[in-house]
């Protein structure tokens, strides 16, 4: 392991994405990536099922996407960069999705931040 990240892991709600989790999670994140497409948008949007078909996905990748478990995805080793394009389709905010993963409600981590009616 890179001697940068040594201790990492005693890092409470730190969740590295190095090589092995890419790997690991390569087929979820080609999916995410091809939410980008308008096609592949138009088909997850209209039959999810069959987007996750397309895509290969296993029934735990599909559960975590169908149920937007936002730290079970971060955790498995999806780019936080592709969940935002997730919730982009599904219309999950940007905060929202970091309240997510750090057990909060929206409202409760919008409270921790600086920017009056910020949303």
């Amino acid at each position: 392991m890179n001697g940068q990240l040594k201790g990492v892991e005693n890092l409470e709600g730190t969740h590295l994405f190095d090589l092995a989790a890419s790997a690991r999670a390569l087929r979820l994140n080609r999916f995410l990536h091809g939410l980008t497409v308008p096609a592949k948008r138009d088909l997850f949007k209209q039959n999810p099922d069959a987007a996750f078909e397309q895509a290969s996905l296993s029934a735990e990748e599909r559960r975590m996407v169908r149920d937007l478990d936002w730290v079970a995805l971060i955790r498995y080793g999806a780019s936080f960069f592709l969940l935002e394009k997730l919730g982009r389709v599904k219309g999950v905010s940007n905060p929202e999705i970091i309240a997510a993963f750090r057990g909060e409600t929206l409202d409760e981590f919008l409270k921790t931040r600086r920017v009056p009616g910020a949303r």
